[in-house]
């Protein structure tokens, strides 16, 4: 299975001169918990909601403050037509929650490690249902205890 069947896309971006109010508007809007920060077509850091309560309000910094200010620089990406091994990979390589998404050198998505823990039960689900309905059809064992 491919990066590019797991990941969100199209990721939630903003571009580094964006406040701290209107990143918090776009995560509370598209219910995320991180914000690419991109300019023409460049990805240059990642914010995450922790970034924004420990370096921005919890750092004294108003929701004014420009969104570079808080920004993780360092961005961990992986290719769209990778494989999803390599993806987990990479997460057990650098302990980070996100992966962006790159195609070409393009932003294109990003992968939360909850993305992968969606994955997994639905493989388990798809693997458990028929079991599941076999189970649920078969009939009770006779019972050993006479009354």
């Amino acid at each position: 299975m491919k990066v590019s069947e797991v990941m969100t896309a199209p990721p939630v971006c903003v571009a580094p001169h964006v406040s701290l109010a209107e990143v918090i508007g776009q995560m509370a809007e598209y219910a995320v918990g991180s914000v690419l920060v991109v300019e023409d077509g460049v990805l240059h850091g990642i914010v995450t909601d922790r970034d924004l309560a420990l370096r921005g309000l919890g750092g004294g910094l108003g929701t004014g403050a420009r969104v570079d200010a808080v920004m993780s620089p360092r961005v961990i990406t992986v290719e769209a037509a990778e494989d999803l091994q390599v993806a987990y990979g990479t997460f057990r390589r650098t302990g980070v929650r996100r992966l962006a998404v790159l195609e070409a050198d393009r932003v294109v998505g990003v992968l939360a490690i909850d993305d992968l823990f969606l994955d997994v039960f639905r493989r388990l689900g798809d693997l458990l249902g028929p079991l599941a309905g076999s189970v649920l059809r078969e009939p009770p064992a006779p019972s050993s205890q006479a009354g």
